[in-house]
């Protein structure tokens, strides 16, 4: 008994909470990814991308629930998402229009694009700042949990309780049919196919007929659903904080360069074990420690080998540690 009891405290507070915010991650690493595969530059404004979908999404849905319309136990925020989207899409094709694609046309140094998309991750922190403001922002409604913990204990008998919230079970139900649409796109398409050709060899591409101007734009739409799909998942599942999501841009590139930068498998892996490292490092492992190890030989302490608020360095020392000994990651992305 004991031990179910300490399945289901690790289940409760690492397995559930890592497994919704590795999907996160990976949605985020998958756009970083293709703009780095497609476009050849890692992309600096990714984290305040997902920040104005998601904040576009937060305006709607405040709109629509103030009109009364809603999805019933499900957040009204799926709803809105297509117009956070939308929204997102606009910006990108602004974006690339007036700032990348001059670079572009002149050939420029990809580290020239990294730093002007540093000067447009300010520039958008500052926009979605303005707009929505610097404090949380709370859109979540519906059903809060699909199962909760005391329902768990009654169905059981346990001591302990497993809740699963919505969020968490949207957030991986979305990344599965996400992650199955892109690959789908890439795979089976004939646009797909000609990203894919574009990304492998640019020059052959070009002599093969494919249009340069159609790749970006493509790649640029879907970065920003996948963009504003991760962010409000991320919003939903904790809350939306501008500053937050400028944070957030950290174990998005670390996932996306563990996995294989300009790899979107390795993005999606990288996203996991990003988020596993993260969540069972800053875990207590006290109360799961107390069922299984001998009685009086329970620990005294937290048994926490590092405080939560140190959760992205965990990120960023594996970061090191990869482009230290695997700089192009473990499904061999593009070197960093």
């Amino acid at each position: 008994m004991d031990v179910l009891n300490a399945l289901v405290a690790l289940s409760n507070f690492v397995l559930v909470p890592a497994l919704a915010y590795g999907s996160q991650l990976a949605l985020g690493a998958l756009g970083v990814t293709l703009i780095y595969g497609i476009l050849r530059f890692s992309n600096f404004a990714h984290g305040d991308t997902m920040a104005f979908g998601t904040m576009v999404t937060i305006l709607v849905t405040w709109a629509m629930q103030a009109a009364g319309i809603g999805l019933g136990p499900l957040p009204t925020a799926l709803l809105a998402m297509p117009f956070g989207i939308l929204g997102c899409m606009a910006l990108v094709l602004v974006t690339d229009h007036a700032v990348y694609r001059f670079y572009r046309v002149q050939k420029a140094k990809p580290v020239i694009l990294v730093i002007v998309s540093i000067g447009v991750m300010f520039i958008l922190n500052g926009l979605v700042r303005f707009v929505i403001g610097p404090d949380d922002q709370r859109f979540a409604d519906g059903e809060r949990f699909i199962i909760s913990a005391r329902t768990f204990k009654e169905m059981t008998g346990l001591e302990e309780g497993l809740a699963i919230r919505t969020t968490q079970g949207i957030t991986v139900v979305t990344a599965v049919i996400v992650v199955a649409l892109l690959f789908w796109f890439l795979n089976r398409t004939r646009t797909g196919k000609s990203m894919r050709a574009y990304s492998d060899n640019e020059d052959l591409a070009l002599l093969s007929g494919i249009n340069p101007d159609r790749v970006v734009m493509v790649t640029w739409l879907i970065v920003a659903a996948l963009a504003t799909v991760a962010g409000v998942l991320y919003g939903l599942d904790k809350s939306f904080k501008p500053f937050t999501y400028f944070q957030l841009l950290l174990p998005v590139f670390a996932s996306a360069i563990v996995g294989g930068l300009g790899n979107p498998l390795g993005a999606i892996a990288g996203g996991f074990i990003i988020a596993f490292s993260e969540v069972t490092i800053t875990y207590a492992w006290k109360k799961v420690l107390g069922y299984v190890m001998p009685e009086g030989l329970e620990p005294e302490g937290l048994v926490q080998l590092l405080s939560t608020d140190y959760k992205f360095a965990v990120s960023f020392v594996i970061l090191l540690i990869v482009l230290l000994f695997r700089p192009t990651g473990l499904f061999r992305g593009k070197s960093v």
